[in-house]
């Protein structure tokens, strides 16, 4: 009886490893901040269709974007922000991403705030 729990538990942590390394596969890839239309910039973590705009208003009356830095200039986007959307985002190439980045929420907010 313990050998089949034993298995059963073994055979839980494979599937469950298996569907968390299936879904950082999903995420992989990168936008072409210079390029990218409305609906590849929504791929990106964090970022909807009213930030999307922003940016290709930015790109736009600024030009290219010479690196991803460049970003904090646009309203809504500060490090914090930068920090998130660096992995999944470059100013050269072809943007490769193909799903929506879902990143965990922080909880920043602190024990006192919540209740």
């Amino acid at each position: 009886m313990e050998t089949r729990i034993a298995a059963i538990v073994v055979a839980l942590i494979i599937a469950l490893s298996s569907l968390a390394v299936a879904a950082d596969d999903a995420a992989t890839g990168v936008v072409n901040i210079n390029t990218a239309g409305t609906e590849q910039l929504q791929l990106l973590p964090r970022v909807g269709p009213a930030l999307a705009e922003r940016i290709i208003e930015f790109r736009e009356a600024h030009g290219p974007f010479g690196s991803i830095d460049e970003l904090v200039a646009v309203k809504g986007i500060g490090e914090t922000s930068l920090a998130k959307l660096e992995p999944y985002v470059t100013t050269g190439g072809e943007t490769t991403l193909t799903v929506k980045v879902k990143l965990p929420r922080s909880s920043g907010r602190s024990a006192s705030a919540t209740g």
